[in-house]
């Protein structure tokens, strides 16, 4: 690829990295695996050979697509590029490059756009999940400016609104893959949820953490680390994914009382490093466990009333807001937040 690759770099959400078209890659998946390790820069703790930004956060893919798919615009396969070791991972979706996923479209032609909002139905690859992106397009252009904040990314940008279907039980089968809201691991109570990300639900009071420290305290204690780890180690089986040591999922979820007037407080490991705020669909994962009975989370959670709930989830730099509906039996029905994206580089990217 010495002539390189045309490539958008985009911030989704709290994540960040390149934008592809389908066909620009690669087909094969271990070359195109081979080339964005390269445009990474990994493996290298400080990927300085690289486009990435030594986190996992800015070490991310997006590839998309024009879809077949009936009622459907694009396709979109998220991969994410470790930092310190030769691996690329699909075995999980990202809803924070997934706000980016709409407007790249747009911008690239897949889809026309509209004056006013356009509505980009996409197609999430990695696990079957459809979300609509609502993209502002005044007078038919992408826009990035507007006045929506999101915690963990400064100043303000154009609203980026999505809503989820069909996101409970799609990489472990079933929203609770064991069947029970409360199972033991080494000793430890867990909820073993997945609502659009497989997750671990934990008490931190349980493995001697608070569940307000900071993210630099958390990947400072090693004791903390390895004891979440041998528990992530022993659930993947126990959610239907099998043996997880190279895996990216399940996302362990430190779960805490609220302090700032939200719904819950997490501390996310994704899986073996401390998260900066939450994942998307970790934060989906956890408002939901929020709403089942003798679960980890409706512990130590505050529930609002109604059969649509909007919960906070608080994390490291701020909240998530998660819009849920309910049916009459309190079980989840849909599901809708809100995310912001800007477009950073438009050009050639090489490998």
């Amino acid at each position: 690829m010495s002539d390189g690759v045309r490539c958008m770099w985009m911030r989704g959400g709290t994540s960040k990295g390149g934008f592809f078209i389908k066909d620009d890659l690669p087909a094969d998946a271990a070359a195109r695996d081979a080339l964005l390790l390269r445009i990474m820069g990994s493996p290298d703790a400080r990927q300085i050979d690289g486009m990435g930004g030594a986190d996992p956060l800015t070490s991310k893919v997006a590839v998309v697509s024009r879809s077949d798919r009936p009622g459907v615009d694009v396709d979109f396969l998220f991969l994410q590029v470790f930092v310190d070791r030769a691996l690329v991972s699909d075995t999980q979706n990202c809803g924070n490059m997934l706000a980016g996923v709409g407007p790249f479209a747009i911008e690239r032609g897949l889809v026309p756009a509209r004056d006013g909002v356009t509505p980009v139905v996409i197609h999430m690859e990695n696990t079957g999940q459809t979300a609509v992106a609502s993209v502002a397009t005044p007078l038919g252009r992408v826009t990035y400016d507007g006045d929506a904040r999101i915690d963990g990314v400064p100043g303000t940008a154009a609203a980026v609104p999505l809503e989820f279907r069909d996101t409970a039980g799609t990489s472990c089968g079933a929203l609770l893959p064991t069947g029970n809201p409360l199972d033991t691991i080494d000793g430890v109570a867990v909820t073993l949820i997945d609502n659009g990300m497989p997750c671990v639900v934990l008490a931190a009071a349980d493995v001697g953490a608070t569940g307000y420290e900071s993210r630099e305290d958390l990947d400072g204690d090693d004791g903390l680390k390895a004891r979440i780890e041998a528990i992530r180690l022993k659930a993947g089986p126990l959610m239907n994914l099998g043996d997880v040591a190279d895996a990216t999922v399940p996302k362990m979820m430190l779960v805490a009382p609220p302090r700032d007037g939200g719904a819950v407080t997490v501390r996310s490991f994704i899986p073996k490093r401390a998260h900066a705020s939450i994942g998307v669909f970790g934060a989906v994962s956890v408002a939901t466990a929020c709403l089942i009975p003798n679960s980890v989370a409706a512990r130590v959670a505050v529930v609002p009333a109604g059969a649509r709930k909007t919960l906070s989830v608080e994390h490291p730099t701020g909240e998530m807001s998660c819009v849920l509906d309910t049916d009459s039996e309190g079980a989840v029905t849909a599901v809708a937040l809100l995310r912001t994206a800007r477009k950073l580089m438009d050009g050639t990217v090489f490998g």
